[in-house]
């Protein structure tokens, strides 16, 4: 059972979300608005859909984002949608508070060009922190979680994947100059995004039962040409061996890994750590295959 929170690890819980969505904010009206690009945003299939749909913007941006927040809470856990929630209302009071102190503001940079690069910067410091917080700002953001989640994306390429959909309709409405930077940002996004989240000196140790057993251990072995170690693992319930396979591997294998575990045998039962100083790890030669 997962402990609660006390009440000083929900304030500084709180406190991390709430400087999140602040950096957020700002990227996205100090940077995103003056460039009138559609980076992985919401609002910009609610101005596609605005031009066939008889509403206004603001309530089919609602409608999208509710939802997507309703779909978050089924698919990614009541701690992921609470805190979700929280950050969509919190991020248009950011906006407003913004609007009130920084009043007709135009562009910071002077340049289209720099607004979209600025935006993807400062925004995938402040999604970075939700995201590793099991949080997310909403919209878009949710559909990339559910696709980390159930397809093994990495978030980076999840954001990028369900952005250029974005994008890519907005060209029945924006002219062809804002298309190809909203196409590209939101690809310069994604990869950003995964910079900040995982960084290259972690890995993952992964723990896997399967009934395909013999060829994930030569898959393991012959394609990733990564090593592994054997355990016998016996279930609880009604005492019934069987082999875990545990491996570690970089960001790259691991995709891979999923990737095959997914086509062979989709039933496996798999579980993924972080693995930081697993170099000085030594473990029995018997056991090593």
């Amino acid at each position: 059972m997962k402990k609660e929170m006390t009440y000083t690890e929900l304030a500084k819980e709180t406190a991390i979300l709430t400087a999140a969505v602040a950096i957020i904010a700002a990227a996205v009206y100090f940077f995103l608005v003056p460039s009138h690009t559609s980076v992985s945003s919401i609002s910009g299939l609610g101005i596609v859909l605005s031009n066939f749909v008889p509403l206004p913007l603001s309530v089919i941006t609602m409608i999208l984002n509710v939802v997507l927040l309703i779909i978050g809470f089924f698919t990614c856990g009541r701690e992921f949608g609470a805190k979700t929630v929280y950050t969509s209302v919190l991020l248009p009071v950011f906006l407003g508070l913004f609007e009130k102190l920084f009043p007709e503001f135009s562009s910071m940079t002077g340049s289209q060009e720099l607004d979209v690069l600025c935006y993807i910067l400062v925004v995938s410091i402040g999604l970075s922190i939700l995201f590793n917080r099991n949080a997310s700002s909403g919209g878009l953001d949710i559909v990339a979680k559910i696709m980390n989640k159930y397809l093994h994306m990495e978030l980076g390429k999840a954001m990028s994947l369900s952005g250029m959909c974005v994008a890519l309709s907005a060209a029945l409405v924006y002219d062809k100059k804002t298309v190809v930077l909203s196409i590209l940002g939101t690809y310069f996004n994604g990869i950003v995004l995964d910079h900040f989240i995982f960084d290259n000196s972690i890995k993952r140790r992964v723990c896997i039962i399967t009934e395909k057993e013999e060829a994930l251990r030569q898959f393991i072995l012959h394609d990733l040409h990564s090593g592994a170690t054997m355990y016998e693992a016996i279930g609880a319930y009604n005492l019934e061996k069987h082999n875990e396979i545990i491996t570690i591997v970089d960001k790259s294998e691991y995709q891979k890994l999923m990737n095959f575990i997914n086509r062979e045998d989709p039933k496996a039962f798999v579980t993924i750590y972080n693995a930081v100083s697993y170099t000085h790890l030594t473990l029995p030669t018997k056991l090593e295959v």
